[in-house]
C-alpha cells in the first residue's frame, strides 16, 4: 500500500510549494490513475511518492511504515519495493548502455534475493512489454522513444515492486502498444501491488484505473510549473 497524508513540497529557494497538503492513498491490488496535465506537478508527486524528494510537511507511508530520508538514505529493503517510469526515457537512462543493460540494473544491484540468472530475467521482461530480442544490444539513440520506455517500465518491473510509479508511461507509444502497456500493469496490480498513473489523457485513466482523480482533488492548489 501506498500512502501520503497531508504531505507539502518545496523546492530550495522556491517561495511557493509545488503540492500542498496533498493526500492519496492507493491499495494493495489497486491501480489508481491521477489527471495531472502539465504544470500541475505529477513529476513532483510521483518523485515524493518514490521516496526521491523529502516533504516539507506530511508523510509518505510503504505498506505501513514511514522511512526516513530519502533516495540512498532509504533503506535497500524498502527502496527495492519501489518502482517508477519516468515521462522521459532519454532523461531517465544513461545513454551509454544497451537496453539489456538498463533493464538489468536493479538485478545487477539486488543482492541477498534468490532470482533466475540475470540474462534470462531481462528477455523475459523485454517479451511482456514487447520489446524484441534483437533490440536489447541497442544504445538508447538507437531506438525509438517508445522502445526506449519500454525498456524504462521492464526495468520498473524487474524486481516485482510492491509498489508501481508510472509518470505518462504511454505518452510515447502507439495505441496497440498502449493497451499491453496497460494490461500490463493491470496484471501487476492484481498481483497484489499498488500501481499508481500519472496522465493527462483522462479518457485512458478512467477506462482502465479503479478510480481517478485530479491533483486539484487531491491537493491545495499550488503555483508550480513542474
Amino acid at each position: 500500500m501506498l500512502r501520503l497524508d497531508d504531505i507539502t513540497v518545496r523546492y530550495p529557494g522556491e517561495e511557493h510549494p509545488v503540492l500542498r497538503d496533498l493526500s492519496l492513498t492507493v491499495a494493495a491490488g489497486d491501480l489508481v490513475g491521477v489527471h495531472a496535465p502539465s504544470g500541475t506537478g505529477k513529476t513532483t508527486l510521483l518523485k515524493t511518492a518514490a521516496l526521491l524528494l523529502p516533504t516539507e510537511r506530511g508523510s509518505v507511508q510503504i505498506d505501513g511504515v514511514t522511512p526516513r530520508g530519502t533516495g540512498y538514505r532509504v533503506p535497500r529493503e524498502m527502496r527495492r519495493m519501489l518502482g517508477i517510469v519516468f515521462q522521459s526515457p532519454r532523461a531517465s537512462t544513461d545513454g551509454r548502455l544497451t537496453l539489456r543493460r538498463i533493464i538489468a540494473a536493479p538485478l545487477s544491484h539486488d543482492r541477498g534475493f534468490l532470482r533466475p540468472r540475470p540474462s534470462e530475467q531481462v528477455e523475459e521482461l523485454a517479451d511482456r512489454v514487447q520489446l524484441s530480442a534483437d533490440l536489447l544490444d541497442r544504445l538508447p539513440h538507437q531506438v525509438s522513444d517508445g522502445q526506449l520506455q519500454r525498456a524504462c517500465l521492464a526495468r520498473a518491473l524487474a524486481l516485482d515492486p510492491r509498489v508501481l510509479l508510472c509518470d505518462e508511461p504511454t505518452a510515447m507509444l502507439d495505441a496497440p502498444t498502449t493497451a499491453v502497456i496497460m494490461h500490463l500493469l493491470r496484471e501487476h496490480a492484481e498481483s497484489g501491488a499498488a500501481v499508481l498513473l500519472a496522465s493527462h489523457d483522462r479518457a485512458l485513466l478512467d477506462i482502465t484505473c479503479d478510480a481517478t482523480s485530479s491533483v486539484s482533488d487531491l491537493a491545495t492548489p499550488a503555483v508550480s510549473s513542474r
